[in-house]
């Protein structure tokens, strides 16, 4: 039986995300292959391996997941030697980071795990890393010939100081660009965290201020009106991407409330209100997309189409997607004929299999013949 550790929670802004990610994956893990561990990260960032007893809480019962900070339970981890506990050998044969967002999905967890020599599920470093920041992801993708939305970058350091008067001239160049409504976003973070969408020039202010808090890095984008079009892919050298889903938001758009917080904050459907030439072409995108940037494993991709011109933009990726009971990751892959359990054996297998792949190759070159 295969030793699975969940890594769960994080410094990021999406800490509370991952809580309902893990509990969904307890639940759905297969026990006849798989024995999971728990690894919780909080919120400052220190690792501690949780009680088995609350596995069984999750799985059997509505206990709620947390992160117990048990200073004996201090993961310490190895370079090329994997995971300790109080001196302890830690054994564990792949880790399945649940994380979303900053210290999770950015490539820095991941850069972690290869120095631990620890297989491990989903994107590598570099998709992971590119994934997460959409300034780049999109200038890669635009040079695939694939289609995005148009976005201006803005970076802190090029506002003298973040104030009103500082910010008013971006909005009046970004009013000239695209017109309101304007969506304001990190240009480095997931579940719609510090987004907002804008109608004037004083909202955008307050946006701008708001987004700054995430990151460093902001975009700004027209508000397209059309469809919420989300694709699931999985693979690494060879993807499928399945048929899409559609967000139809009761809110203003899929914000952070409509994901996680209002049970009633948007309606799920899939398959989504497409032509079957758009569906498949999202699937195309979708694809395409995953591997122009080099991800491993699953993603979910995010698209527009706008109305009435039905024109289909990228609008960003999620390399670790949402495993929640609502997740429209898991909930497609399932409409394709692939249920939970079944989703997560597969990435298990396909981080195993890139582990093997990376265990070939050959680093001392005094040894290459």
């Amino acid at each position: 039986m295969l030793t699975v550790a969940l890594l769960y929670g994080g410094r990021s802004g999406e800490h509370e995300v991952s809580l309902q990610s893990v509990r969904s994956i307890i639940r759905n893990l297969d026990r006849g292959r798989f024995r999971p561990l728990l690894i919780g990260i909080d919120k400052s960032g220190r690792w501690y391996l949780q009680p088995g007893t609350l596995i069984d809480e999750v799985r059997d019962g509505d206990a709620a997941l947390s992160v117990i900070s048990d200073q004996t339970k201090l993961i310490a981890i190895h370079p090329a030697a994997g995971f300790s506990v109080n001196g302890a050998y830690l054994p564990v044969d792949l880790v399945f980071p649940v994380l979303h967002g900053t210290f999770g999905e950015d490539g820095t967890v991941q850069g972690l795990l290869e120095m631990a020599n620890l297989p491990y599920v989903g994107a590598g470093v570099l998709g992971s890393a590119v994934g997460m920041d959409k300034e780049i992801s999109k200038r890669i993708w635009q040079a695939a010939g694939l289609p995005v939305t148009p976005s201006i970058t803005v970076r802190r350091s090029q506002l003298a100081t973040v104030s009103g008067k500082d910010i008013a001239g971006l909005s009046k160049r970004a009013q000239e660009l695209f017109g309101y409504p304007l969506f304001v976003k990190p240009a480095r973070a997931g579940s719609s965290v510090g987004v907002s969408c804008v109608d004037d020039r004083r909202q955008f202010i307050g946006a701008v201020q708001a987004a700054l808090r995430f990151d460093t890095k902001l975009l700004i984008e027209p508000a397209i009106s059309g469809q919420e079009i989300e694709c699931s892919v999985i693979g690494n050298a060879s993807v499928t991407a399945y048929a899409p889903g559609e967000i139809i938001p009761s809110h203003r758009f899929y914000d952070y409330d409509a994901k996680y917080r209002d049970p009633d904050g948007a309606l799920l459907q899939i398959p989504a209100r497409l032509t079957e030439t758009e569906a498949n072409e999202i699937r195309r995108i979708a694809a395409a997309a995953h591997q122009a940037i080099g991800v491993e494993g699953m993603s979910r991709v995010d698209f527009l189409v706008s109305q009435p011109e039905r024109t289909i933009y990228i609008n960003e990726i999620n390399t670790i997607p949402g495993f929640t009971r609502i997740s429209m990751f898991p909930r497609m892959c399932e409409a394709a004929g692939v249920p939970y359990a079944e989703l997560l054996t597969t990435l298990i297998e396909l981080g195993e299999q890139r582990y093997r792949e990376e265990q070939s190759l050959t680093f001392d070159y005094s040894d290459s013949s």
